[in-house]
């Protein structure tokens, strides 16, 4: 076995033993699997993403129930982007009650009353985060992006999409509707294992994950050879840094600063 070159390098010999663990080894396989089906996509998300650094634009993301987590993944963290406007509302978060978020995220119309809170310009760009891409606000959230003129970027598991019809009347699913789609690869009810009859290993949420940072990451390497003075955050816990600068350069255009 081909030993690992990064910082994080383990002997051989130890490496071997981790391999013993099914959802490591089913995870890299998965990670594996979304660079080689994603690969057109991944480059044009990666422009589009560089795009928002060298016009300073905003990338706005939205998720409900666990894919909020994917967008916020992107927004105020180390080494992350500050042009980054996480589209946050108690009412799609589990914190206000589990299956009270499910129920919400199915309503339509309001999404647009979440979208009304927030300053959205033109030349700015949308990820949009849902596992399954069939119920309505990301559905709803996804149109108004269109209709107002921004390009959109759906994060989706088109395994699990195509497998089931929207859930609003005569709508499509977000995959259809997305200039750009990113197939996460999780296969239809979001688990990589099986033990016994049942289906368990999770995985949208890593793959989202992987996914945005892996374009973020890319696109700070194109703008900064292109000469752009990154907006990243530093660690708040290590002395000697400061966002002060980044926070007030963007607290007019990001809502949760």
């Amino acid at each position: 076995m081909a030993e690992v070159v990064n910082r994080y390098t383990l002997e051989p010999t130890k490496y071997d033993q981790f391999m013993s663990y099914s959802y490591h080894t089913a995870v890299n396989h998965l990670f594996d699997s979304i660079v080689d089906s994603n690969k057109k996509t991944l480059k044009q998300a990666i422009v589009w993403f560089t795009e928002t650094l060298t016009n300073e634009s905003i990338i706005h993301t939205f998720g409900t129930g666990h894919s909020h987590m994917i967008g916020l993944e992107l927004f105020v963290r180390a080494g992350g982007l500050a042009n980054v406007n996480a589209i946050l509302d108690s009412t799609v978060m589990t914190s206000e009650g589990a299956r009270r978020s499910a129920e919400i995220e199915r309503i339509s119309g309001f999404s647009k009353v979440i979208w009304d809170q927030h300053q959205i310009a033109k030349k700015d760009l949308f990820v949009i985060i849902s596992n399954s891409g069939r119920n309505a606000m990301p559905i709803e959230m996804a149109q108004l992006a269109k209709k107002n003129g921004n390009k959109v970027i759906a994060i989706t598991s088109l395994e699990q999409s195509k497998r089931y019809p929207s859930r609003i009347s005569h709508q499509p699913k977000l995959y259809e509707i997305a200039d750009l789609v990113l197939d996460n690869k999780v296969p239809s009810g979001d688990g990589l294992l099986k033990i016994g009859e049942d289906l368990t290993g999770p995985a949208s949420t890593l793959a989202g994950c992987f996914l945005v940072n892996l374009i973020a990451t890319e696109a700070m390497k194109k703008a900064y050879k292109e000469g752009v003075k990154l907006p990243i955050y530093h660690s708040q816990n290590i002395d000697g840094f400061s966002n002060e600068e980044l926070y007030k350069r963007f607290s007019d255009k990001i809502k949760h600063l």
